[in-house]
This record gives C-alpha cells, sequence and structure tokens, in this order.
C-alpha cells in the first residue's frame, strides 16, 4: 500500500486505521503474494474496496486503494486482483464497479490497465479543499 499512498509510513497507525475506522464501514482487503521458500511471503500487490448505495448509482462497489509494487508490476497482479473483486462485486449482485485514479503522467500505466478491465472514464471527480 505504501507504493501508492507514500504517507503511510507507520505500519501499526496504517494497521490501525484499516482494522478500527475502515473496515467497520465495510472496507476489504485483498492481496497478492509472491511464493517464497521462507515462512512468509510478501504482499506485490493490494487492492482496498468496499460497497456502498447512493442515489445515482444504487448499490455499487467502489476500488478505494490499488497497488503494486514497483519491481512486480506488469506481471498481472493488479489485473487479477481486479478479476477477483468484479467476481466477488457479482456474488453480491453488483454489476457496476468505480474507482478513481490521478491524471498524473506517472498513471498512465494504471490507466491503460483499467482500460483493458472495460472501465470508462465517466465523470469528472472534483474536490474543494480548505
Amino acid at each position: 500500500m505504501r507504493a501508492l499512498r507514500g504517507h503511510l509510513t507507520d505500519p501499526a497507525a496504517f494497521a490501525t486505521q484499516v482494522d478500527e475506522v475502515q473496515r467497520p464501514q465495510g472496507y476489504r482487503l485483498l492481496g497478492a503474494f509472491t511464493e517464497k521458500r521462507s515462512e512468509r511471503a510478501d504482499a506485490v500487490a493490494v487492492l482496498g474496496f468496499r460497497f456502498a448505495t447512493n442515489l445515482a448509482w444504487g448499490r455499487f462497489c467502489y476500488v478505494d486503494d490499488l497497488s503494486t509494487v514497483p519491481e512486480a508490476r506488469g506481471e498481472g497482479h493488479a489485473t487479477a486482483l481486479l478479476e477477483r473483486v468484479h467476481e466477488i462485486a457479482a456474488d453480491e449482485g453488483v454489476s457496476m464497479v468505480h474507482l478513481d485514479s490521478g491524471v498524473q503522467p506517472e498513471r498512465a500505466a494504471a490507466h491503460g490497465l483499467y482500460f483493458s478491465q472495460r472501465y470508462r472514464i465517466a465523470s469528472y471527480h472534483f474536490v474543494r479543499e480548505p
């Protein structure tokens, strides 16, 4: 997750945020792991998602976070995680999966992945900061 959310430098604070704040709100995590001969496998990609309902879309699945460590990009981990979240959404009777992605040039590969998974640009996302 640190590859995407660089401000998350404290593993204990990250675990607390996920377990005590986001998970009670329905946030779930999926991970892709390397095969190691040691007793612990390393996560190479992670996807955080949740289900919600609003007036515009009804019930939907929202991907909050999708990240792959740089050295494992292009190996299909993010694709596998997206395919898995699509299966989970279908099992929940939900047909729409939404996500937002930054528009910086370094996000081009991620955008290519989303287009290859049949996502489309559906709206502008506006934000106002104080």
